[in-house]
């Protein structure tokens, strides 16, 4: 959904059968396009913000696999990908790990500091990041990057800041929509996901 406060446009995306047909304004296009380095906050974004707890009393997440998919296909095709998140816990980790994300920041309360020396680390600039946020802390960075992107049910006023709104709630797909916008901004969805249909897909971790 294209934020239409910012874009001046109205949501014109169309999901079907698993197939994203998306028509972006030009400007929305090229910094999709422009996209080098795609970084999520967690908790929100890759989860729906819901906090569990096991019997012993441990921090329980839940994670979706499509998110997985979209994210091991961005490095796929020499997207980086970055988790800057808040909090920490073992789930957390253990998903990172699961995906091979190398660029991974928990417990990060100044998030703009923690990018901007990644940006210094990788050599890129602000326009060449998108970030996909919920949350008001979110808001130093989306302010500040070429491409901001918030879930469906993010805080409103998060929203009013973002350029692209998903269509997915938080925790039910939005970085696979994400990966889907970056990649089809340059190549046809179809081509992309050959790569995702590989035997040695599953079993290896992305690049990132």
């Amino acid at each position: 959904m294209i934020n239409p406060e910012k874009s001046g446009y109205n949501c014109l995306s169309n999901y079907c059968s698993g197939e994203i047909m998306v028509h972006l304004p030009n400007a929305i296009k090229e910094k999709a396009r422009a996209v080098k380095l795609v970084v999520f906050d967690v908790d929100g974004v890759l989860t729906d913000g819901t906090l569990s707890y096991s019997a012993n009393g441990e921090e329980v997440k839940h994670f979706n696999v499509k998110d997985g998919v979209g994210i091991k296909l961005l490095g796929e095709y020499d997207v980086v990908t970055a988790i800057i998140s808040a909090k920490d816990s073992a789930p957390l980790k253990k998903r990172a790990a699961d995906l091979g994300v190398g660029h991974f920041y928990p417990g990060c309360k100044d998030k703009w500091a923690q990018l901007s020396t990644l940006l210094d680390e990788l050599w890129f600039t602000p326009e060449e990041v998108c970030y996909v946020g919920d949350d008001v802390i979110d808001l130093k960075v989306m302010k500040r990057v070429g491409l901001s992107v918030a879930p469906k049910d993010a805080f409103w006023l998060v929203k009013d800041h973002a350029d692209l709104i998903t269509e997915a709630k938080g925790g039910k797909g939005v970085a696979r929509e994400v990966a889907d916008i970056i990649l089809g901004s340059r190549m046809p969805l179809d081509e992309a996901y050959i790569k995702a249909m590989l035997p040695e897909f599953e079993n290896q971790k992305s690049e990132i």
